[in-house]
């Protein structure tokens, strides 16, 4: 799988989740992914680019959902391989995927799209292996986070980055054959300040201006 952006200690990533900005953060996004996602008993999900599995371990907590993360990076798969020993954790390039067409009700990338060059042809392959529903998080090209953090080539983690619009992602979303297409945001302000916890109770997530960009789609 072609990639992009700075290399990142997964270890570090995962702690990062542990400071009180990284929680509310990730608490923030995933409460609107299971939101879009409205997962039903008895089904099965993958999570496409799973990194250490911080996100995974969430959505493996909901009840009656069989959950398989995937990634490419060895170093992350053993983080949460260590982190969550309960749920399976494969190999896969997201360019490639090793599934048949159809073999997840859901499919689920938070913010991997960014870190792959051809991410295209890798939202195709995440479309092709899912039957029911695919959540797209992505990193957003109109919001706080791009001002701070992504412009002239990104800074950080974030150096290489490839950040989406909201017209973008819509299109890419309906380009691989995908009805009923929605297009939602959040984390406003991503500093974790009181302002930002007030901020982001009192904007709509239909308003597309937050740092977190998520698409969602029918088959």
């Amino acid at each position: 799988m072609a990639t992009t952006g700075a290399a990142v200690n997964p270890a570090d990533y995962d702690a990062w989740y542990d400071s009180a900005r990284g929680r509310w953060i990730g608490d923030t996004e995933y409460r609107l992914l299971l939101a879009l996602l409205a997962p039903r008993p008895d089904t099965r999900l993958l999570d496409v680019g799973c990194g250490t599995g911080w996100f995974t371990r969430r959505f493996a907590r909901w009840p009656g959902l069989d959950v398989v993360g995937a990634d490419i990076d060895d170093e992350s798969l053993t983080v949460a391989r260590i982190r969550d020993p309960d749920t399976s954790y494969v190999h896969a390039d997201a360019l490639a995927l090793p599934f048949a067409a159809s073999s997840y009700d859901y499919v689920v990338s938070v913010a991997a799209l960014g870190f792959i060059s051809d991410w295209p042809r890798a939202m195709a392959e995440m479309v092709r292996v899912a039957r029911e529903r695919v959540v797209f998080g992505v990193l957003n090209r109109h919001s706080v986070l791009w001002w701070e953090k992504g412009r002239h080539g990104g800074s950080g983690g974030y150096r290489g980055v490839y950040w989406h619009a909201a017209y973008e992602l819509r299109r890419a979303l309906v380009g691989c054959g995908l009805r009923h297409v929605r297009i939602r945001s959040a984390v406003f302000l991503p500093n974790g300040s009181g302002a930002a916890y007030l901020l982001e109770q009192c904007v709509p997530d239909a308003v597309l201006y937050g740092a977190f960009l998520i698409g969602v789609g029918e088959k």
